[in-house]
């Protein structure tokens, strides 16, 4: 056991002992994380607007890194990674196929969060031999209904968060109901458990690349989702404002073979404030 790293024999046990690792390819340096067992196919986590490797809640990578190896990231121009952002949703998924393939892998699990979610349609489509299953979680199809004001609805919550000393995702990812706040504020108090090597937060150039990446997937024309084989988890809060939760019952729709749960009393982040029943619902799908 090193203690440095919450290690079981060579696998990491926890994301907040996870040493953030790095690999080049594509003239790209990404940095990322690497836990759980080192058997089995991987579940690589594609993360949202704004976030670099320290936004994913540690209850989920935690809960399916108990069973699986989960490898999260930092895309293109994002955090500890470099290079520039790009602005189109289709060029993030070019990135993340080179980083999969940069780790050697030939086959995984996607889960992708709101934008995570669209780059994961990308790959699925581009390259369906890469996939096995996809979870899609706070997010949408091309095209999908209110996904075009994700850039007026950030802004506006930036600014009401600034007046009010709170963090953006307090109002972004969670109703304001008396459960909505305390999830939320539980969420944020779990981002900041790790306090050694955290990551760079996104700058202001890289967040505005994606602000225009996800107007553009809004505005873009539906896509033939039904040439997407794999099994696929959809799940949502029943009050998604970021990406309005009918995408998801309009993904499950379209694919032609998903799943979908929706959190009551939720919002954006409803896998978060739900972490313990989405463990255990992805855990049960992945093992299908």
């Amino acid at each position: 056991m090193n203690d440095a790293y919450g290690v079981r024999g060579d696998a990491v046990a926890s994301y907040k002992e996870a040493p953030t690792r790095t690999v080049t390819a594509g003239g790209v340096t990404f940095a990322y994380r690497d836990l759980g067992p080192k058997t089995g196919v991987p579940v690589v986590f594609i993360t949202h607007l704004a976030a670099v490797l320290d936004n994913w809640d540690p209850r989920v990578i935690d809960g399916i890194a108990a069973r699986h190896r989960v490898i999260t990231f930092d895309n293109r121009g994002v955090g500890a990674s470099t290079g520039s952002t790009p602005k189109t949703i289709e060029e993030m998924a070019k990135d993340a196929v080179t980083f999969i393939r940069a780790l050697g892998l030939e086959r995984v699990d996607i889960h992708g969060f709101s934008m995570g979610g669209m780059i994961a349609q990308v790959i699925a489509q581009e390259e369906p031999e890469l996939v096995r299953k996809l979870i899609l979680t706070g997010t949408g199809p091309a095209g999908g209904e209110g996904i075009k004001n994700v850039t007026r609805l950030s802004h506006l919550d930036t600014v009401r968060a600034l007046f009010t000393l709170q963090d953006p995702k307090q109002f972004l990812f969670f109703t304001r109901t008396p459960g909505g706040r305390r999830a939320g504020k539980q969420f944020l108090a779990r981002l900041k458990e790790r306090t050694q090597d955290r990551d760079k937060a996104i700058s202001l150039t890289a967040y505005f690349a994606q602000l225009k990446a996800i107007h553009r997937w809004g505005l873009a024309q539906p896509q033939d989702l039904f040439v997407i084989r794999q099994p696929v988890l959809v799940a949502n809060g029943e009050s998604d404002r970021m990406v309005p939760t009918k995408n998801s019952y309009d993904l499950a729709r379209r694919l032609p073979d998903a799943d979908l749960i929706v959190y009551p009393d939720a919002g954006h982040g409803g896998i978060f404030q739900f972490h313990e029943q989405f463990v255990a619902e992805a855990l049960d799908f992945l093992a299908r």
